[in-house]
């Protein structure tokens, strides 16, 4: 089985889910967000924000690849390109941590090591770019698919929380913790990663 993991690209966009190619609850604040939904051009609008982010800082995401076949994804960024996260009651992000925006693997790849791979590919690229650590945004009430990853999911591979909220507290993971991960971590990253499947409907915080 061949597993590689490439740089998000433009070219590449179109391999995420499309639910998630139109997806714009992290890049754009509340309300141009819903207006893009209304107008349906939520898909244009993620192509401009990753075109953006890949001219200013560089690579923001990766896309998971077995034999070829698209099968996960993750994105990241600072937080000054994710405007969302300022509707958030534990905001700001630390300056010295990238937030994690989402992340993906398709229920059939789960349970490969998919997830620690992912992680750690994502730690050594920020460590090399001078970050310290990955923010997150959980969701304390976690239901169902979403674009929040459940809190519960993120302490159980290695977030902290910083800023608790009855909700959405903000949570941190040192990146050089990730690097020397365990088999031990695998199914709690299946269960995390696993977790966001569809683009949710776009509700105020």
């Amino acid at each position: 089985m061949g597993r590689r993991l490439v740089p998000l690209t433009l070219d590449n966009l179109k391999d995420l889910p499309q639910r998630c190619r139109a997806c714009v609850f992290w890049e754009l604040d509340p309300v141009s967000g819903e207006a893009a939904v209304r107008g349906g051009t939520a898909e244009l609008e993620k192509e401009s924000w990753i075109s953006a982010v890949l001219l200013e800082w560089g690579s923001c995401g990766r896309v998971v690849y077995v034999d070829d076949a698209p099968v996960g994804f993750v994105l990241y960024a600072p937080p000054a390109y994710v405007p969302r996260s300022l509707a958030f009651p534990t905001s700001p992000v630390s300056g010295d941590a990238v937030q994690l925006i989402t992340a993906r693997i398709l229920p059939g790849y789960q349970g490969q090591g998919l997830g620690r791979v992912i992680v750690q590919t994502v730690a050594k690229d920020l460590l090399r770019r001078g970050f310290r650590a990955v923010e997150a945004f959980g969701d304390a009430r976690w239901e169902g698919p979403a674009c929040l990853l459940p809190a519960d999911h993120l302490l159980s591979v290695g977030f902290k929380t910083v800023r608790p909220h009855p909700v959405h507290p903000r949570m941190r993971l040192e990146l050089r913790s990730t690097l020397s991960w365990k088999e031990d971590v695998e199914l709690a990253l299946d269960r995390l990663l696993g977790a966001v499947q569809k683009e949710p409907a776009l509700r105020p915080l």
